[in-house]
């Protein structure tokens, strides 16, 4: 049988990475995309070919269209028809109030969050429409119920649109047997709270999660490799809360 060709976006580090890993095990070839951690992707990329799966790195922007269509392009190439799309790729910004973050910040949460998988969704879809199927997998987020106040409201809006559109998509694509679900991390224990300036987030949210711990990267591969596995098949426009309760 064909192995199932994957793209990830976002797939250097963290939830990525971890899914990438996930996918390679499963059985799966993966495209692995990432924007500028050369560094990281290539250590993920060794990982998932020391599994026996092939692996191809595709330096984008998910917000660009230009270089949507040439990662796109560039994975049927080198890998064969894709079977399966994972949304990953996200930003937060800064944690902060709205009235002290920066437009070009707002901007780029925005582009990269909801616009990126806009593009990345339609160009999977325009794919696996003419092959008869597919899934893909949005990476969503717990605040875009919570709202996360004073953390990052714009990140949790842009993860809600991230569910409509999941949604929506499912319903649209549903004819045409492509599968659209979305899973809601919680609090999970990555490189991505550094980088948003709170390093010890994490350790300090477990005492909010009813679990009583953050999560780790491999809970949320596990939910996204079953979403994109037949196991799931009758499962669509599904957002899949993994919070730890919260």
């Amino acid at each position: 049988m064909t192995r199932p060709v994957t793209v990830v976006t976002g797939g250097s580090r963290g939830i990525g990475a971890a899914t990438c890993l996930r996918l390679a095990a499963d059985g799966h070839d993966v495209a692995l995309v990432y924007v500028s951690d050369d560094e990281s992707a290539e250590r993920t990329a060794a990982a998932v070919r020391a599994t026996g799966a092939r692996c191809l790195t595709v330096k984008a922007d998910t917000s660009d269209d230009i270089d949507v269509d040439r990662l796109f392009t560039t994975a049927a190439d080198a890998l064969g028809p894709l079977t399966g799309l994972v949304n990953n790729a996200g930003v937060t910004g800064r944690l902060g109030r709205l009235v002290d973050t920066d437009p070009a910040a707002l901007r780029r949460v925005v582009e990269v969050n909801f616009l990126g998988t806009l593009l990345c969704s339609r160009r999977a879809a325009q794919e696996m429409s003419e092959r008869g199927g597919g899934a893909i997998v949005n990476v969503s987020s717990a605040a875009a119920t919570l709202g996360s106040p004073g953390e990052y409201v714009h990140y949790a809006a842009s993860k809600a649109a991230v569910d409509a559109l999941t949604v929506g998509l499912a319903k649209e694509l549903g004819p045409e047997g492509i599968r659209v679900n979305a899973v809601a991390p919680g609090v999970i224990d990555t490189g991505i709270h550094a980088a948003m300036g709170d390093a010890d987030r994490p350790r300090r949210a477990a005492a909010t999660i009813p679990l009583g711990r953050a999560g780790r990267a491999e809970e949320i591969a596990a939910a996204i490799a079953w979403l994109l596995s037949p196991e799931s098949s009758y499962a669509t426009g599904a957002v899949l809360r993994v919070a730890g309760g919260r």
